[in-house]
C-alpha cells in the first residue's frame, strides 16, 4: 500500500474536533453551508428524539425491542446526506437517521417498531431495516449491480455494524463489489461492541477499513462522530461510484452510548469509564458547540428547535399508535406478486386456521 492508502485506512479523517472547532476544511455543502449545518443538527436531534421515544414506548409495552441510536447520529445522517433520490439504501436497525434523510416518514418508522410491516412510500429507495446480521451488504451490492446493468445513474449504500464484518456475507459483498466495480459504498458503523463482544475480539486487523484493500477497494477511516467528516468522505465515495469508478469501503469510528437493545444490560460487560469517555465525544454536543460559536444557533433558538423536534416525534407516535395492525395473513402479499400454487394453498390453510380459532373463541 502507498503512504496515502495507509493514512486513509489507519488515521481517522476529521474536520470538527471534540471541542467543536474546525481542524480541517469544511466540505462543499452547497450555496449555504450554514443552512446545511443547521439541517444536519436538526435531523440528528430528530433521530435522537425518535430513539428516546421508541425506548419509552417499549418500556410501556407499546413497542418492540429497539436498539438505541444515541451517540451514532452523525454517521447515520452523514452517510445518507450525499445521496440523490434514485440512490438506494440498505441498512441495519441502527441507521434510522439515514432512513429519515431518505424521506421515510416518522410515522412509518414508528409503526414498524410496533412490530408490524410498514409500507414505505414509493421512491424513497430504502430496503426495509435488516435484522439478519450483515446480509444487507450483499443486498446493496446487488442493487448497485442492477443499476449498473440497466444503465441507471444510481448508487447503493450498504451499512452494517462492526460485528457484521465477522460474517461471511461481509467479505462476499466486498469481493463481488471489487471484482465487478459495483457502484456501491459499503459503510461499517464501528461502535466498539457487537452486543457484548468488543471490537478487539472480532478481528486482529488494526482497523476494519484496511480489510477493504485486500479486496481491491479504496478504503477510508473517518471520525464517525464528526458530521462534516462523514459527509465529506461519503460524498467523495458516492461521486466516485456514480462516475463509474467502483466501490469504496468506509469505516466510521463511533460509539454505542446506550445498550445494544432494550433487551440488553451493558453494565454486565462494559466499563462505565469507557462510556463516559465517549460521551464526551457526543456528536450532537460537538456540532452544537460549533453552531453556537459561529452564531448559527443561540441558546434560545436551540430550545425552540428541540421543542419542535419533540412535538414532531410525539405527533408521529400518536398517529402510528392509532394505525390498525397488519392482518395476520398480510405477509403473503409481500411474498410474491404471482403466488405459486403451493403458496396459495398455504394461504388458504392459514385463513382456515384463523377462522377456526375465531370460532373456538366465540
Amino acid at each position: 500500500m502507498s503512504t496515502q492508502q495507509i493514512d486513509a485506512t489507519m488515521v481517522p479523517y476529521q474536520v470538527l474536533n471534540e471541542e467543536g472547532r474546525l481542524v480541517g476544511p469544511l466540505p462543499d455543502m452547497g450555496a449555504s453551508a450554514g443552512d446545511t449545518s443547521m439541517y444536519f443538527y436538526r435531523t440528528m436531534s430528530l433521530a435522537r428524539a425518535f430513539s428516546n421515544k421508541i425506548i419509552a414506548l417499549q418500556r410501556q409495552g407499546r413497542a418492540t425491542t429497539f436498539g438505541s441510536l444515541v451517540g451514532q447520529e452523525a454517521t447515520a445522517i452523514g452517510l445518507a446526506a450525499p445521496l440523490q433520490a434514485q440512490d438506494w439504501l440498505a441498512t441495519s436497525y441502527r441507521e434510522i437517521g439515514s432512513h429519515i434523510i431518505k424521506g421515510v416518514p416518522l410515522t412509518t418508522l414508528i409503526y414498524s417498531f410496533r412490530g408490524f410491516t410498514p409500507t414505505y412510500p414509493q421512491g424513497v429507495n430504502c430496503l426495509p431495516i435488516q435484522i439478519v446480521i450483515g446480509t444487507q451488504m450483499l443486498h446493496a451490492v446487488g442493487l448497485a449491480m442492477g443499476a449498473k446493468l440497466s444503465g441507471e445513474p444510481a448508487v447503493a449504500v450498504g451499512v452494517c455494524g462492526d460485528g457484521a464484518t465477522s460474517e461471511g456475507d461481509f467479505s462476499e459483498a466486498l469481493n463481488f463489489a471489487g471484482v465487478y466495480k459495483a457502484p456501491v459504498v459499503l459503510v461499517v458503523q464501528n461502535n466498539g461492541w457487537a452486543i457484548s463482544v468488543p471490537r478487539k475480539r472480532q478481528s486482529a486487523a488494526t482497523t476494519l477499513a484496511v480489510r477493504g484493500v485486500g479486496f481491491g477497494l479504496p478504503s477510508r477511516l473517518v471520525d464517525g462522530n464528526d458530521i462534516f467528516a462523514v459527509y465529506a468522505v461519503m460524498r467523495e465515495a458516492v461521486e466516485r461510484a456514480r462516475a463509474g469508478d467502483g466501490p469504496t469501503l468506509v469505516e466510521a469510528l463511533t460509539y454505542r452510548i446506550g445498550a445494544h437493545t432494550t433487551a440488553d444490560d451493558p453494565t454486565r460487560y462494559r466499563d462505565e469509564q469507557e462510556v463516559e469517555a465517549w460521551r464526551a465525544k457526543d456528536p450532537l454536543a460537538r456540532l452544537r458547540r460549533y453552531l453556537l460559536a459561529e452564531g448559527l444557533l443561540t441558546e434560545e433558538s436551540d430550545r425552540e428547535l428541540q421543542a419542535s423536534v419533540e412535538e414532531e416525534v410525539n405527533e408521529a407516535a400518536s398517529e402510528a399508535l392509532a394505525m390498525p395492525p397488519n392482518a395476520p395473513d398480510s405477509f403473503f402479499a409481500w411474498a410474491s406478486e404471482n403466488p405459486s400454487p403451493r403458496l396459495q394453498a398455504q394461504h388458504t390453510e392459514m385463513l382456515r386456521a384463523l377462522r377456526q380459532s375465531q370460532d373456538e373463541r366465540e
